[in-house]
């Protein structure tokens, strides 16, 4: 920097002593007489940090400085790591080729929906609004797209549901594998779509029709295909077209079809029976169970001990049937059927004190029948009752001889199969019918906060079956993601490994390191354990900020993403991002 008396400038000097180095920085001016130049110090800058140093160096050639906060504006920041996280797992899936092989308009809007099921489950209109509010209108090149193209896009999904279902199976289903079935319900708020009838409504909404599905998984959870049904379709109708999905359209001609009792019924089974490559596993019906225990010469303290144990029934000819006992189910059993009980009981006494007031008419037979039928019906205590009525008078008594008969039952399940001992152990069929429980679990994510196949929003029959095809889509793509990070989700990472060769009849356990991560709320490495949700959530506090620079011409703007912290990084990292 030029002065009247001469330039100013930071000088600096090094010297060695001793094996030392020392630095020192001068602020020095130097003056021009004639051909002499002197140098004037005007103070020692060694005290002051590097980067002070750096500073004043620099502003004495000429440099201006301003306060960071004026340098550049943030205009807008964007929920981008969730986005991020999501969309490379679908490219990771291929889930663009599952859906078409060539690229188009409607598979680019059917991926977003996909995406946007897993970040904001909402309405087509909903989902046209919110990925504005993330990165993922620009990230997938849709930020123009209306509702009406949306339902356009799901009308194109739905006539590739066949083709898609069948690169599932082949990526997931082989010869000789285990497939899992199951059915669930939906309530639908409206009167208008077809597929919307009064049925076994399992969410448990009164007065409102629902709509039936039923999933196919592989033995391990993955969805490979779903059928929708009106709502008074009864479950086991449902078993036809699962064997011809499986032997027709997958071309499978060896798989074994595991399914609940209330599935498998044994009309159903006989139908099973008709194709000999196709093998199944059910369970027995509790009222089905006494008789092949005494053909068996099975006897309760015989089950108690041994806990496990294969029978024959000339009931069940050409079947395998594997009697279990669990102690902790028979306590739950008995201990539900004595609350039971004694709630039904209490009601009766209510109502007969009730009848037996004096009136000028007595209440007849026939009203209080109806009156105790409320009462047994609700509690399904009518197997344990014995009833007399009369005019203006009730009397009961328990039954306690069939009660002791279904107290010898507590806690044994008998599962049954058509396969034989050299493809199947009778533990492996026990381990196999429980995996079920990867259906139920599917169905958990599906109706629960995570992708909320409900309320359902459309009218039209095609476009509820598009919906619900979307949203197993999603769980596709979400039971991958919860795989990858079982390490920061309270999921037990050595379940997998530990499901094979588990007890089979006792209850599951938690791992150790499952337990350590319930009680510290902590992973090994101290990150805090998250569930699937809010792992989501906190990815998508990492933004991509849009910054413009001040003062510069046309207004020049730039982006940075936030830079991830300890928990994201991991969770980026375990899904290769």
């Amino acid at each position: 920097m030029p002065t009247r008396n001469g330039a100013v400038h930071v000088a600096t000097t090094k010297r060695v002593y001793k094996g030392k180095t020392y630095v020192t920085h001068l602020l020095r001016r130097s003056i021009r007489k004639g051909t002499t130049v002197t140098h004037e110090t005007l103070g020692n800058l060694s005290h002051l940090p590097d980067h002070l140093i750096d500073l004043i160096r620099r502003s004495l050639k000429g440099e201006t400085f301003v306060p960071a906060a004026e340098t550049f504006r943030i205009t807008r920041s964007l929920p981008h790591g969730h986005v991020e996280a999501v969309l490379n797992m679908i490219r990771k899936l291929g889930v663009e080729e599952l859906i078409a092989s060539e690229p188009s308009r409607q598979r680019d809007l059917v991926i977003a929906m996909i995406a946007e099921r897993l970040l904001f489950p909402s309405s087509k209109l909903a989902n046209t609004r919110h990925w504005h509010d993330t990165t993922l209108a620009e990230e997938w090149d849709v930020g123009d797209a209306n509702e009406d193209q949306l339902y356009d896009a799901m009308d194109w999904l739905l006539t590739r549901q066949g083709a898609i279902e069948k690169k599932l199976a082949r990526r997931h289903l082989s010869e000789g594998a285990t497939v899992l079935y199951d059915v669930t319900s939906s309530y639908y708020e409206g009167k208008t779509c077809p597929l919307a009838r009064f049925g076994h409504n399992r969410d448990g909404k009164n007065g409102c029709p629902i709509i039936v599905y039923g999933v196919l998984t592989d033995v391990d959870g993955r969805p490979v295909a779903v059928q929708v049904y009106p709502g008074n379709t009864g479950d086991p109708t449902t078993v036809p077209d699962q064997i011809e999905t499986l032997t027709k359209r997958f071309g499978l001609s060896r798989v074994v079809l595991v399914g609940d009792r209330g599935m498998l019924t044994q009309t159903q089974i006989d139908v099973l029976k008709k194709y000999p490559a196709l093998g199944w596993i059910s369970a027995l019906r509790s009222g089905a169970i006494r008789r092949p225990l005494a053909e068996g010469h099975l006897i309760r303290p015989d089950l108690e001990a041994e806990r496990l144990a294969e029978i024959s029934s000339p009931e069940f000819p050409g079947e395998r049937l594997v009697a279990c006992y669990n102690p902790q189910l028979a306590v739950q059993r008995r201990q539900k059927r004595e609350a039971l009980m004694a709630a039904t009981q209490a009601e009766l006494e209510e109502l007969a004190a009730s009848v037996r007031r004096p009136t000028a008419r007595p209440e007849t037979a026939a009203a209080i029948g109806v009156r105790v039928g409320k009462i047994i019906n609700h509690y399904k205590m009518a197997k344990h009752f014995k009833m007399t009525i009369i005019d203006g008078h009730l009397e009961w008594s328990r039954m306690e001889t069939e009660i002791q008969n279904e107290e010898q039952l507590d806690g044994i399940y008998v599962i049954r199969t058509s396969e034989p001992a050299e493809r199947l152990t009778a533990a492996d069929g026990v381990r196999s019918y429980k995996r079920l429980t990867l259906v139920e679990q599917a169905f958990r994510c599906l109706k629960g906060i995570d992708l909320l196949v409900r309320p359902i929003h459309h009218r039209v029959a095609d476009r509820v079956r598009a919906h619900i095809l979307l949203c197993l889509l999603a769980y596709y793509v979400e039971w991958h993601l919860r795989r990858a990070w079982e390490p920061l989700l309270f999921e037990d990472e050595e379940l997998a490994v530990d499901r094979p060769r588990r007890d089979p009849v006792a209850p599951a356990r938690a791992s150790e390191s499952a337990k350590r991560k319930k009680w510290t709320h902590a992973t090994s490495e101290g990150l805090p354990v998250q569930s699937f949700r809010t792992l989501l959530a906190h990815l998508g506090t990492r933004c991509r900020n849009t910054c413009v620079v001040t003062g510069a011409p046309s207004q020049a703007s730039f982006r940075q993403v936030t830079e991830a912290d300890a928990l994201q990084a991991e969770a980026l990292r375990l899904i290769e991002v």
